[in-house]
C-alpha cells in the first residue's frame, strides 16, 4: 500500500499508527474485503509488526465502522451496504463545504504547495492511463489535503472517516461507473479556489462534488 503524501513519513510514526494506516488504507479500498475475517496473526506478519500495535489498530478501526467485531465469531470487515449511502452524504454535504472553505481562508504556504502538487497530479492523471484504483487513491490524497489544510483536528478526524466510508461504496461500484477519471478530475478548480483563497468558491465546488459522487453512485446501482 503506498503511503497517502499528505500524511508523515513512516519513520516519523509508532509501530501502531503505522499498522492502522495500512491496515485502513487496505480496508478502505477492499483489498480486504467486505465480511472477511480478521486475523490478528496474519497482520501482524504481513505488516512486519507485533501483535501490539496491530490489535491497536483494530480498536481505531472498529471506532470507524471499517471492522466489526462479533462475540465468539471473531472480527470481520464491515459489510459495504448502499442504504448507508444516503446518511454519509447528508453528513458531508454540510462538511465538506466547511472544510474547503476553511482550507481556503487557512491553508499555509506548505499546504499550498502540497495541493499545487496535487493539482499538477490530477492534470496528468489521463495521459498517464491510470486505472480506477489509482484514481481513487489519488481522490483519497486530495480530499486528506484539504482537510489537513483546515487546520482543524475535529473537522480533519471526521471528514477522514466519512470520506472513508464514501470510498468503500465508491470501490464496491467501481466496475460500473463511467467517468472516474472526470469524477477525480472534479477536484482541480477546487483546488485551485483554495490556493487563491477562495473559500465561497470552493465551499461550492465542494458541495458540487459531493452532490455528484452520490448521483454517480445511484446511477451505477
Amino acid at each position: 500500500m503506498q503511503q497517502m503524501a499528505t500524511e508523515p513519513r513512516g519513520e516519523e510514526l509508532s509501530l501502531a499508527e503505522r499498522a492502522y494506516r495500512a491496515l485502513r488504507d487496505r480496508l478502505v479500498m477492499l483489498e480486504i474485503r467486505p465480511g472477511a475475517p480478521i486475523n490478528e496473526d496474519q497482520l501482524a506478519q504481513s505488516l512486519g509488526v507485533g501483535r501490539t500495535p496491530v490489535r491497536e489498530a483494530l480498536k481505531r478501526l472498529q471506532y470507524e465502522r471499517l471492522i466489526t467485531t462479533y462475540p465468539r465469531r471473531g472480527t470481520f470487515a464491515t459489510e459495504v451496504n448502499i442504504t448507508d449511502l444516503a446518511h454519509i452524504s447528508e453528513v458531508r454535504q454540510e462538511l465538506e463545504p466547511l472544510a474547503a472553505a476553511q482550507a481556503a481562508r487557512r491553508a499555509t504556504a506548505t499546504d499550498r504547495a502540497a495541493l499545487t502538487a496535487l493539482h499538477h497530479e490530477l492534470e496528468s492523471a489521463d495521459s498517464r492511463r491510470r486505472d480506477a484504483a489509482e484514481l481513487l487513491h489519488l481522490d483519497l490524497q486530495v480530499h486528506r489535503a484539504i482537510y489537513a489544510a483546515t487546520h482543524n483536528p475535529y473537522l480533519d478526524d471526521t471528514l477522514v472517516r466519512y470520506d472513508n466510508l464514501a470510498t468503500r461504496i465508491w470501490c464496491l461500484f467501481i466496475d460500473r461507473l463511467s467517468d472516474m477519471a472526470g469524477h477525480v478530475g472534479e477536484h482541480g478548480p477546487l483546488i485551485e479556489a483554495i490556493v487563491a483563497g477562495d473559500p465561497d468558491t470552493a465551499a461550492r465546488l465542494a458541495r458540487s462534488h459531493v452532490e455528484g459522487f452520490e448521483r454517480a453512485v445511484r446511477d451505477a446501482v
